[in-house]
């Protein structure tokens, strides 16, 4: 089945409610006003039930069908929260909040949803429960896990749980998945070199917590270079060299990095701290220094079910007449994994055609995705909530 006719009828006004939401962007848990114009939005779709305040300022919305004599229910999620980027895009619907945007198209996976979410309150052409989950903090805040934490899955006995996120550089309304392992764990770490400053003049007498930075920076690499299984992905990555200097004529005493790992096995996550922090230790002690290290497990790898993510590439062929593309390994992090560890369920790419790419200032949401994405969702559950 193509493109509803219901969701093109309306698509216009789903797309005013996305430019409205990426006028207004939000960051993390601070999604109050989204939140509220997501709460508002369903309440007036007449779904049957709305709550908010899951996982601080998640809402999710209840859809029951003609029938619930299946007693299923299933979950469509959707992010809200934006980054602090400037924006750069230049249109009339552009950020109104100096150093924030949507530059991920948060926006866009929010407003499909409540289109999805009006069409489904409207037809009800299903036998079970949707419920709809609208959350915060996707951009490093761990919503998911929040979410999941205070009770989602169990309070509205979710059975299956699904998630999109629009893609740059795959064709506006077309869409990609892949079974099993797809984003990646995201790990950070911080290391403090602590040397012995002194006289620029004098290296002799200084323990120099630069050179040590750089020779680690080096033998970082080697850790996917030389100890990670070739066939598995791996990223170790310095994003950032603090020196306590601050003048020309000083070797200083302290020298901060910091970076992330990304991996998309448990075992080469377990190799990649072990081996990071037994570098730090080694290359800074051969050189006479100390190596403080802080290593921050992040989101977990997003594994995708088999089952359901075949479901959801028949349901997309449905949608656009043409076969589902099969999506490559992502290195970025995705908090949805928290959702498909505590229910199956799987996670597909909707195209946004030819834009600048996600967290760039010039990103912007394809709004010619709208009827694609939001007629997926209600094929989705009438496939796995068929009408008795």
């Amino acid at each position: 089945m193509p493109v509803r006719n219901r969701i093109a009828e309306i698509s216009t006004e789903i797309t005013a409610w996305r430019r409205d939401l990426h006028a207004h962007p939000e960051l993390l848990f601070d999604t109050h006003r989204t939140s509220a114009f997501v709460a508002e939005r369903l309440r007036a779709f007449g779904c049957d039930e709305v709550v908010e305040g899951i996982g601080r300022t998640g809402v999710v919305g209840l859809i029951r069908g003609r029938s619930t004599a299946s007693g299923r229910v299933i979950g469509l999620r959707a992010d809200m929260d934006a980054l602090p980027i400037e924006e750069a895009t230049g249109a009339p619907h552009a950020s109104r909040n100096p150093g924030l945007m949507h530059a991920c198209g948060h926006d866009g996976h929010t407003a499909m949803l409540l289109g999805a979410a009006r069409y489904l309150a409207e037809s009800r052409n299903f036998d079970g429960t949707v419920a709809v989950i609208f959350q915060p903090a996707e951009e490093g805040g761990g919503g998911g896990r929040e979410m999941v934490q205070d009770g989602l899955m169990e309070r509205f006995d979710i059975a299956e749980v699904y998630g999109m996120h629009n893609w740059p550089g795959l064709p506006v309304g077309s869409f990609a998945i892949r079974p099993g392992a797809f984003f990646a764990a995201t790990d950070e770490f911080e290391i403090l070199i602590e040397g012995k400053g002194g006289h620029a003049a004098k290296p002799h007498e200084t323990v120099d917590p630069n050179v040590i930075a750089a020779h680690l920076v080096l033998a970082l690499q080697t850790i996917v270079a030389r100890n990670a299984d070739p066939v598995q992905p791996l990223v170790v990555s310095v994003t950032g060299l603090h020196s306590e200097g601050n003048a020309f004529n000083v070797i200083p005493q302290r020298v901060r990095m910091r970076g992330t790992v990304r991996s998309q096995d448990a075992g080469t996550r377990r190799i990649a701290e072990e081996r990071l922090k037994a570098l730090a230790a080694q290359v800074t002690a051969a050189f006479g220094a100390q190596a403080e290290v802080h290593f921050r497990a992040g989101y977990p790898v997003m594994v995708n079910a088999e089952e359901e993510a075949g479901v959801m590439a028949r349901v997309a062929e449905r949608v656009t007449g043409q076969p589902t593309a099969h999506a490559p390994l992502v290195m970025g992090g995705e908090d949805f994994a928290y959702m498909l560890e505590a229910r199956p369920g799987a996670y597909i790419l909707v195209g946004n055609g030819n834009t600048a790419p996600v967290h760039h200032p010039a990103y912007d949401f394809n709004d010619a995705a709208i009827p694609a994405g939001a007629s997926f969702w209600a094929e989705l559950v009438e496939d796995r909530l068929p009408a008795a």
